[in-house]
C-alpha cells in the first residue's frame, strides 16, 4: 500500500504524541520508511529511544547538531520524503507554520521543503476555536497544506470538544490517499454537493443547512488520486476545489439536468443535500403580509437524482454513491433507502439536534453496503473524505 514511500513524521509537543507511536506503527506495517523528527516539547511526551525503536531510523530534534549537517542537512531531510506528515500539530507549530517562521528544525524543515505536507491538529478546544487558530488553518488550507481531524472528544485536560488529535487509522487512510497517486488516474467522478434552495418568491426560498464541506472535501480527495472531477455544487458555504469542473445550479431540477449532461462517469457520489419538496408555483413578487393571514403554500416532491441515476438502463456509473442524513434509527433507514434508491453504497450520518454534523467541520458515518454495515469513527470531513475515495478507488481497480 505504502511499499517505499518514505515519510518525515515530525511530532510536536501535545499529549498526543503518545498517538504517534502507534501511527509509527501502521506506516510501517504498510511499507512506508518513516523518518521521525521529534520537537523539544515533543520529547516531553515520548522518548526519541520509542520513537526511534518503532520507526527504526535515528530520530532528528536538534537544527543544530553539526555531524548531521555534514551528514544530511535539513534542506535536505525535508525534501527526501514522499510526505511530510505534523501529528500531533499544535497550535504552536500551526501558528509558525502560517507565519513562516523557521527557529527550530521541525519549522526549519517545513519552510523548506517542497513536499506535500499533512497535518493532524491536536490542542484545547479553546485553541481550537480561538480565532487566530482560525486564521492560521485558512491560511495553511490556502497554502495547499493538507488536515486530516481534529475530532470530538473527551481532552486530557478535562474539557470536551473538537481539538482531540485524528486516530492513527485515520491518519493513514489520509497519507495512502495523499500517496496513492494515480489510483484514479484515467477515472472520471462525478460528484454532487451542497445544499439546494428552492424558490418561494424572488426573495425567499427553503433550503437546509448543509455547508458542502463534505462534498468538497470529497472533490479534493479524487483530485489527489489523480481523478478527473465533475463537480456539481449548489449555492454552498464552502467554495468548489479548484482543479475541478465545477457546475452551479440553485435547483433540484438544475442539478439534475447538470447531472444527466456530466455523464457518463466511472463512480458518482451524491453527497448533496437536495430539497426533497418545491413550492408548486413560486410567486414572480415578493410575498406581502396581508388581511388574509399567512399564505399557504402548496408544494411538490423534487426529482429523485440519486434513484434516477442508480436506475438508469444506459450510461450508469460503475459505482453509485449516496448519503443519507437521518435524525433517528439511522443505520435501518439508510438501509432501507439504499434498496429503495438502488444504489450501491449509501454513508449515512446522524444529523439530529446536537450533533453539529450538519454544517460543522466533522463527520460521523456509517458505511452501508451490500456486505453490511460499517461504522467509522467521527473525524475531520477531510479524513473521511480520504477514506471513501480510497474505497472508491479500490473498488474501481
Amino acid at each position: 500500500m505504502l511499499t517505499g514511500k518514505r515519510i518525515l513524521l515530525i511530532i510536536g509537543g501535545g499529549i498526543a504524541a503518545y498517538k504517534s507511536l502507534e501511527l509509527i506503527r501502521g506506516l510501517t506495517r504498510a511499507g512506508a520508511l518513516v523518518t521521525p523528527v521529534l520537537t523539544r516539547a515533543g520529547s516531553e511526551f515520548v522518548t526519541p529511544l520509542s520513537v526511534s525503536a518503532l520507526a527504526g531510523e535515528k530520530v532528528y530534534s536538534d537544527l543544530w547538531d553539526l555531524t548531521d549537517e555534514a551528514e544530511m542537512g535539513h534542506i535536505q531531510l525535508s525534501r527526501v520524503a514522499d510526505l511530510v506528515v505534523v501529528a500531533p500539530a499544535t497550535a504552536d507549530l500551526m501558528a509558525k507554520m502560517a507565519a513562516g517562521l523557521a527557529d527550530d528544525l521541525a519549522s526549519t524543515l517545513l519552510l523548506a521543503t517542497d513536499t506535500p505536507v499533512l497535518i493532524a491538529p491536536a490542542m484545547n478546544v479553546r485553541m481550537w476555536q480561538h480565532p487566530a487558530t482560525r486564521r492560521n488553518l485558512s491560511a495553511l488550507t490556502g497554502d495547499g497544506i493538507a488536515v486530516v481531524g481534529p475530532a470530538v472528544g473527551d481532552m486530557a485536560c478535562g474539557e470536551h470538544g473538537p481539538g482531540r488529535m485524528a486516530e492513527p487509522a485515520d491518519i493513514l487512510a489520509a497519507v495512502t490517499a495523499r500517496l496513492s497517486g494515480g489510483a484514479l488516474s484515467g477515472r472520471h467522478l462525478l460528484i454532487t454537493s451542497g445544499p439546494t434552495h428552492e424558490p418561494i418568491d424572488p426573495v425567499r426560498y427553503i433550503a437546509n443547512r448543509s455547508s458542502g464541506a463534505q462534498g468538497a472535501a470529497i472533490a479534493r480527495a479524487a483530485l489527489a488520486l489523480g481523478a478527473r472531477v465533475s463537480f456539481v455544487t449548489g449555492p454552498a458555504a464552502v467554495a468548489a476545489p479548484d482543479g475541478v469542473e465545477a457546475i452551479r445550479v440553485e435547483t433540484a431540477q438544475q442539478m439534475l439536468e447538470a447531472v444527466t449532461a456530466a455523464l457518463p462517469a466511472d463512480a458518482a457520489i451524491f453527497a448533496a443535500a437536495v430539497a426533497d419538496w418545491r413550492v408548486a408555483g413560486p410567486s414572480g413578487s415578493k410575498i406581502k403580509k396581508g388581511q388574509g393571514g399567512s399564505p399557504v403554500l402548496e408544494f411538490t416532491e423534487n426529482p429523485d437524482i440519486l434513484a434516477h441515476v442508480a436506475g438508469m438502463a444506459e450510461g450508469r456509473p460503475l459505482l453509485v454513491v449516496g448519503f443519507a442524513a437521518e435524525t433517528d434509527d439511522v443505520t435501518a433507514n439508510a438501509t432501507a433507502k439504499r434498496a429503495r434508491k438502488g444504489c450501491d453504497w449509501i454513508l449515512a450520518n446522524d444529523v439530529s439536534p446536537g450533533s453539529g454534523i450538519m454544517g460543522g467541520a466533522e463527520n460521523a458515518v456509517t458505511l452501508i453496503t451490500g456486505d453490511g454495515a460499517e461504522d467509522w469513527p467521527r473525524a475531520g470531513k477531510d479524513a473521511v473524505a480520504a477514506r471513501l475515495v480510497a474505497r472508491i478507488a479500490e473498488a474501481l481497480a
